[in-house]
């Protein structure tokens, strides 16, 4: 899941009404950045959104952003090119001190730009390079885990700034295209985008988690032998878990929280927003109440998709 170099960037120039456009904030085309730690599956996520219909830039210098986004500005008139994506990273050496820059003056013209970012853990990314038996990019005479580490110092700005903070630690690659595909893919008109995700807690908590919330509160279908082999998607154990006291009480709690969380949200401009519920495995309590957030969070300002994690780990 480490990533290689890619196609040349091309370019564009706006004219004078597209810039009028764009100083008012109108957002002509999707652009989406994709960046974060080498070995985390920035091929990968650059690939489905080209299965998905995107034009995807890969290893763009940060320099052309601009560039890219006055192309982008053409693209409802030229249907060979339609959402654009580029995949900026540390390879660009150098030119990777600038991404900051860019993403300030593409605001100040009035684009807004979806800054995505893949993580993992340290464990997952070394164990990724070793099995391609590649360096990483800033490893240079050192270690493996001191290149990781100086990638993590040199990022870590830019993943406070993400739109969305994608974790791939623990997925193989058709996992991640599982995951990342409902994010890009659709009907984009939807001011945000929230993906419901359950998880085990013994298997770590989400890194790109927005909100984490403990199922463990409710009783374990795990213990009860007729629904021990079942998962929250059956509906026997659904069923079950949504009986329980206080599990209709903390759906109504989460959802109406949300609802002023998901206004800020598009005050602001962010689209995505990861709500995560756990439990001991992810196999039972989470993924039923993750079922049953999804159905109560959507409407026509928000898309929600599920994304059960570790369901199969067991």
């Amino acid at each position: 899941m480490t990533d290689e170099d890619g196609p040349a960037p091309g370019d564009g120039a706006p004219d004078a009404a597209d810039s009028a456009d764009l100083a008012g904030g109108r957002d002509p085309a999707e652009l989406v950045i994709v960046t974060g730690m080498s070995g985390a599956g920035r091929s990968t996520t650059a690939n489905v959104l080209e299965d998905s219909g995107w034009y995807v830039i890969d290893n763009l210098p940060p320099q052309l952003l601009v560039s890219l986004a006055d192309l982008a500005t053409e693209a409802p008139r030229r249907p060979s090119l339609p959402r654009l994506a580029a995949v900026v990273d540390v390879r660009a050496r150098g030119f990777f001190d600038h991404l900051q820059t860019a993403l300030d003056e593409l605001r100040e013209r009035g684009w807004r730009p979806n800054l995505v970012f893949l993580d993992a853990t340290d464990e997952a990314i070394v164990r990724r390079f070793e099995s391609v038996r590649r360096p990483h990019p800033l490893q240079g005479d050192g270690r493996l885990l001191d290149g990781i580490t100086r990638e993590r110092v040199m990022l870590a700005d830019l993943r406070a700034r993400a739109d969305v903070v994608i974790d791939t630690s623990g997925l193989n690659v058709h996992q991640l295209a599982k995951k990342v595909h409902p994010v890009f893919s659709g009907d984009i008109g939807h001011k945000v985008r929230i993906a419901v995700m359950s998880f085990g807690f013994k298997y770590g908590v989400p890194l790109d988690a927005d909100f984490v919330f403990d199922m463990r509160f409710l009783p374990n279908p795990f213990w009860i032998p007729e629904l021990r082999n079942f998962t929250g998607q059956d509906a026997p154990v659904a069923e079950f878990v949504m009986a329980q006291e206080g599990a209709p009480e903390f759906v109504d709690r989460v959802v109406a929280l949300m609802d002023p969380v998901t206004a800020g949200y598009i005050r602001e401009g962010r689209r995505y927003v990861t709500v995560a519920v756990g439990c001991t495995g992810g196999k039972h309590r989470s993924v039923a109440v993750a079922e049953a957030l999804r159905s109560r969070l959507s409407s026509e300002d928000i898309a929600t998709f599920v994304v059960h994690r570790d369901l199969g780990q067991e």
